[in-house]
C-alpha cells in the first residue's frame, strides 16, 4: 500500500473508512460464540475507542490541551474510573506551564512518556504529591522544559522524545471527594499554526484506521490468558515500570471470573503497606463495567475490611454478608485488577475461591 505520507485526502478518508470496516468484521469473527448482550457491547466498546481517538486527533503541539481521558463514553484499555486523568501531545523542546488544584485527590502525578504506538511507551521524567508545591486551597503551578527555569518554580525536566504528557488524579471515594482540575499552556509567543499541513493530515488520518483496526486483535491477546485460566489472579509484570502509558509506581495484579448465575468469586487478601490501593471489574473489551450507577470497584478509602483483610465479592446480585460485593452485571466472564501504589513491601497474591451464593449468606 502507498505509504499514508504520500496518500491524498480522499485515500486517507478510504483508509480510514477501511480501518473501521475491518475492525467490525474481526469484531463479528470474534464475538459469534457470544450472547446478543455480549455482541452489542463488543461494538460499543469499538465505538468508545473511536471516541477516545476522535477526541485526541486534531494536535497542538504548540498550544497543547489536557484533555480528559477515558470517560464513560471514552473507556479504551483498561479504563481507571477511581482515577481522574488528562492528556497533553506535547514536544519535547517546548516549554510549558501546567497548573491545577488537586481538591480531594489522595496522590497526584505529571508524567512524561515518550512513544512510538498507542501503546508502545516508555515513562521518563515526572513529579507527584510529594514534590509538588501547593498552596493554601491546593493549587500548584509547574514548568514544563528541557532545562530549569532557575526562578524557584516546580520544574518537570522533559527528556529527549517527550511526546505526551499525563496527570493523574488518584480519589479513594471519587463520587464524593471534591475534584480537582488541571490545564496546560505554552510559555512564551507561539505563531498561528498554518490552515493545515496535508501531508500530517493524511498520515494521521490513515493512522487512526490502523489503530482502530487493531482494537479487536489486542482485545483477544489481551484476554487470552484470562480465559484460558479464569478464577485466578496473577502478578501482572507486563505493566511494571511505566509501560503502556501507565503509573510507573503501581503494582499490578490481574485476574479473571467464569461463573454460573449462582456462583461468586471471592478474592481474599492481606492489604500491603502502600500509599493507595483500588481493586475493579472490567469487561473482556478491557472496559470497565459501569461504575456510574453499579459497585464495580473499591479503595482503600471505601473497603469493608474483614479481620484487617480485604475480601471481595465479584457476583451478579449482592449475596449480603461481610466483605465488599462488586457487581459483575450477571457477565459469566471477565477480568479483574487490584492496582497497589508504592507497596512498602512484596505484594501477595489473594486467596481465590469460586463458592455458592447462597453459602456467601443473605442470599
Amino acid at each position: 500500500p502507498m505509504p499514508s505520507s504520500e496518500q491524498s485526502p480522499e485515500q486517507a478518508w478510504a483508509a480510514f473508512v477501511d480501518g473501521l470496516r475491518i475492525a467490525g468484521e474481526h469484531v463479528a469473527e470474534q464475538t459469534a460464540g457470544l450472547g446478543e448482550v455480549e455482541r452489542a457491547d463488543a461494538y460499543r466498546a469499538l465505538l468508545r475507542g473511536l471516541n477516545n481517538q476522535l477526541g485526541r486527533f486534531e494536535v497542538d503541539r504548540e498550544r497543547p490541551e489536557l484533555v480528559f481521558f477515558n470517560g464513560w463514553r471514552e473507556k479504551m484499555y483498561m479504563d481507571n474510573p477511581d482515577f481522574r486523568y488528562w492528556v497533553a501531545d506535547i514536544r519535547d523542546d517546548g516549554r510549558y506551564r501546567i497548573t491545577g488544584s488537586v481538591g480531594d485527590a489522595a496522590y497526584v502525578s505529571i508524567t512524561a512518556y515518550s512513544s512510538s504506538g498507542t501503546l508502545d511507551a516508555s515513562a521518563g521524567s515526572r513529579l507527584d504529591s510529594d514534590s509538588l508545591t501547593l498552596d493554601s486551597t491546593g493549587s500548584f503551578s509547574v514548568v514544563l522544559s528541557g532545562e530549569d527555569p532557575a526562578d524557584g518554580s516546580d520544574w518537570m525536566a522533559l527528556p529527549d522524545g517527550a511526546s505526551s504528557v499525563w496527570m493523574r488524579h488518584f480519589h479513594r471515594d471519587v463520587r464524593n471527594d471534591e475534584l480537582g482540575r488541571c490545564s496546560i499552556e505554552p510559555i512564551g509567543d507561539v505563531a498561528p499554526p498554518p490552515t493545515i499541513v496535508p501531508k500530517r493530515f493524511t498520515r494521521h488520518l490513515a493512522r487512526l484506521g490502523r489503530g482502530i483496526e487493531s482494537f479487536p486483535a489486542v482485545w483477544e491477546a489481551a484476554a487470552e490468558r484470562d480465559r484460558r485460566q479464569p478464577n485466578a489472579v496473577r502478578h501482572w509484570t507486563e505493566m511494571a515500570g511505566g509501560a503502556a502509558f501507565t503509573e510507573p509506581d503501581i503494582h499490578y495484579l490481574r485476574g479473571s471470573w467464569q461463573l454460573g448465575s449462582d456462583e461468586a468469586l471471592v478474592i481474599e487478601g492481606d492489604p500491603v503497606p502502600c500509599r493507595y490501593w483500588n481493586a475493579i471489574l472490567y469487561s473482556r473489551f478491557l472496559n470497565t463495567l459501569d461504575h456510574r450507577c453499579r459497585n464495580v470497584s473499591c479503595t482503600d478509602g471505601t473497603v469493608d475490611l474483614v479481620d484487617g483483610r480485604y475480601r471481595l465479592i465479584v457476583a451478579g446480585r449482592d449475596p449480603g454478608g461481610p466483605g465488599n460485593w462488586l457487581d459483575t452485571e450477571g457477565r459469566e466472564f471477565g477480568i479483574f485488577a487490584l492496582r497497589f501504589l508504592q507497596p512498602e513491601s512484596e505484594v501477595q497474591l489473594p486467596d481465590v475461591r469460586v463458592m455458592p451464593l447462597s453459602e456467601i449468606g443473605g442470599a
